[in-house]
């Protein structure tokens, strides 16, 4: 049940960033949910509108986009989606020595205000 959190979480960042530019209603967000961020974007779809009752956001549709894992080799460079049954080791050398470039947490990406 994290995902009403971040559910909160986005639709105040959402309702701050529409006060900001000094909107009357907030008619659409998106926001991005990496893969390994382990939220479930049909749950966030669930509780957004009881989430967004009594806000700028009331009405308004969440869209949600996936952002897949990515990672760099650290021996050579290569960027690659780690796969499971190459137990996630780098395609062109086989290392195992990579950073994740992509993938992670739960972003705003968008706010469209009227």
């Amino acid at each position: 049940m994290h995902e009403m959190s971040y559910v909160l979480r986005l639709v105040n960042l959402a309702e701050e960033a529409a006060r900001e530019q000094n909107a009357k209603k907030v008619t659409r967000i998106l926001v991005s949910v990496g893969e390994t961020s382990g939220v479930l974007p049909e749950y966030l779809h669930k509780y957004y509108k009881k989430a967004v009752q009594g806000t700028l956001l009331e009405g308004s549709v969440l869209e949600t986009e996936a952002n897949p894992v990515a990672a760099v080799c650290k021996d050579c460079g290569t960027s690659y989606h780690p796969e499971k049954e190459h137990r996630y080791a780098c395609p062109a050398c086989g290392s195992n020595r990579a950073e994740l470039s992509g993938g992670r947490g739960v972003r705003l990406m968008n706010v469209e205000i009227e």
